[in-house]
């Protein structure tokens, strides 16, 4: 398994798993912009926000610009953290499945830990009934 990891800006089984370390510091701009939403959305973004970074600052090769924590599957959320078992990221103009667990501090806007793996390649011919695009 690979250590991922990067600073902050949402099965070919490529598992990429990182350790419950602390998240990259989130910038004022953006710290900002998550105390503006309601909290479930503020821990969702958060994560998502999590996700992007450590998968760009990973060894895959992926640049990640957008990920879906509800895709294929409702994220469920208990207190600070998040279970995203059905999310997808897009990466270069492909969608990626992606399963994520995310830990975040109480006001849901620095993530604590933070594990995930990168799953198949959604097929084009899946994006549209699952809302995706280009």
């Amino acid at each position: 398994m690979m250590k991922l990891a990067a600073p902050v800006a949402a099965l070919v089984a490529l598992p990429f798993l990182s350790i419950a370390t602390p998240g990259f510091a989130v910038d004022a701009r953006i710290a900002r912009q998550l105390e503006a939403l309601d909290p479930d959305t503020r821990l969702e973004q958060a994560c998502d926000t999590e996700a992007m970074a450590r998968i760009s600052a990973g060894k895959g090769g992926f640049k990640a610009d957008k990920v879906i924590a509800y895709t294929f599957a409702e994220p469920e959320r208990e207190g600070d953290s998040l279970n995203a078992p059905g999310a997808v990221f897009r990466s270069r103009g492909e969608w990626y499945r992606l399963s994520f667990n995310c830990l975040t501090g109480p006001k849901r806007i620095n993530v604590r830990s933070f594990d995930y793996e990168v799953g198949s390649i959604v097929p084009h011919e899946e994006w549209t009934e699952n809302y995706l695009y280009d």
